[in-house]
C-alpha cells in the first residue's frame, strides 16, 4: 500500500471551507482510498493552532476533525517525544539559513526515518530537501 505523510497544510485546506486550495484537496482526496497516510502529533497541534482564533462551533468542529484522525486505521500518527524534538531541532540548526518551522523540520526527519518520499503539501520547503511535494 502507498504511503504518503500528511503535512498541516492538508489538514486545513481538507477541513476549511473557506481555504483557497479546499476544493482542490477535496478532489484529490477522492484518489486516497488505498492510500496509507502518516503525520505527527505536531502537525495535529498545528492544524489545531490554527484554529484557535476562530469561534469556538468551529474550534469544536477542528477538535472533532482530529478525533476523527485518531481513530482512522488509514493513518499513523507518529507520537511527539523528546527524540523527535531533538532530531527536528537538530534539522532546524543546520537549516538555519532556511525559514523551516520547528513541525517542518520534525516532519522532514520523520518522513526520513520512515523512508517516506512523497507529502500532501504545496510547501517549497520540502522540495528544498528532496520530497516530492503533491500540490504545486
Amino acid at each position: 500500500m502507498k504511503t504518503l505523510f500528511v503535512d498541516t497544510f492538508y489538514w486545513v485546506a481538507l477541513f476549511n471551507p473557506k481555504d483557497e486550495w479546499h476544493l482542490t484537496v477535496i478532489n484529490y482526496s477522492k484518489n486516497l482510498a488505498s492510500v496509507y497516510l502518516v503525520t505527527t502529533d505536531e502537525v495535529l497541534t498545528e492544524f489545531l493552532n490554527f484554529f484557535s482564533t476562530y469561534d469556538s462551533k468551529t474550534r469544536q468542529n477542528a477538535i472533532n476533525r482530529v478525533q476523527d484522525i485518531l481513530h482512522n486505521d488509514y493513518v499513523q500518527i507518529i507520537p511527539q517525544t523528546h527524540e523527535t524534538f531533538l532530531a527536528g531541532l537538530e534539522l532546524y540548526k543546520q537549516r538555519a539559513d532556511k525559514e523551516y518551522s520547528l513541525t517542518d523540520c520534525i516532519s522532514m526527519q520523520t518522513m526520513k526515518q520512515l523512508g517516506i518520499t512523497e507529502i500532501l503539501t504545496h510547501d517549497r520547503h520540502f522540495t528544498q530537501e528532496g520530497f516530492t511535494t503533491l500540490f504545486e
